[in-house]
């Protein structure tokens, strides 16, 4: 009994969580899965609880940055995502699938993928999306055979921008998500 409520106020606690950081963003919430048709992020928390399904402790506890070396001469592409998406665009999937693929070969290495969103909209939704983003490509690798406790995500939010500027020029390249590979 104990347990269930226990479960039951941490599931009201993150939903309430998702619900606050859609407030701040500028436009309409945020649409999840692959196409754009998804979910927005109040709707995405039965993504991230199939997501970490099976993660170990040191997949939760410890980052990969911590435990093992970077990868030398591999280096993935971004993937590129639309304004307040979390939507995998179609013309991005052979990028993801790539990584698949090298992660299929070569099973010492492991995966951080990192979340990444433009300046519009507050920092706790930028962060949730940045999350969202980052969740949702991991996701389709662990769909596609990719264990889960290899990949593990972090969400910088508005952060780390990779251009400057203060247009659509520089927000598309600045809605992404990264890629750091490290070996054990």
């Amino acid at each position: 009994m104990h347990k269930m409520r226990v479960a039951a106020i941490i599931n009201i606690a993150v939903a309430g969580l998702l619900v606050v950081s859609t407030i701040g963003c500028k436009s309409k919430g945020a649409k999840g899965g692959v196409g754009g048709d998804g979910p927005t992020l109040v709707e995405s928390a039965n993504l991230v609880d199939n997501v970490y399904d099976g993660i170990d402790s040191a997949a939760k506890g410890t980052s990969f940055r911590d435990l093992y070396a970077p990868v030398q001469g591999v280096a993935f592409a971004p993937v590129y995502f639309a304004l307040d998406s979390y939507s995998l665009p179609p013309q991005e999937i052979a990028k993801i699938d790539l990584i698949g693929r090298h992660l299929s070969a070569n099973a010492s290495h492991v995966l951080i993928i990192e979340g990444h969103c433009d300046e519009r909209g507050s920092n706790e939704y930028n962060l949730s999306l940045g999350e969202n983003r980052a969740l949702a490509v991991r996701s389709y690798l662990v769909n596609t055979g990719v264990a889960p406790d290899r990949i593990q995500t972090i969400s910088y939010g508005e952060e780390k921008p990779a251009v400057a500027g203060n247009d659509e020029s520089a927000w598309r390249l600045n809605r992404r998500g990264e890629f750091a590979l490290f070996q054990k």
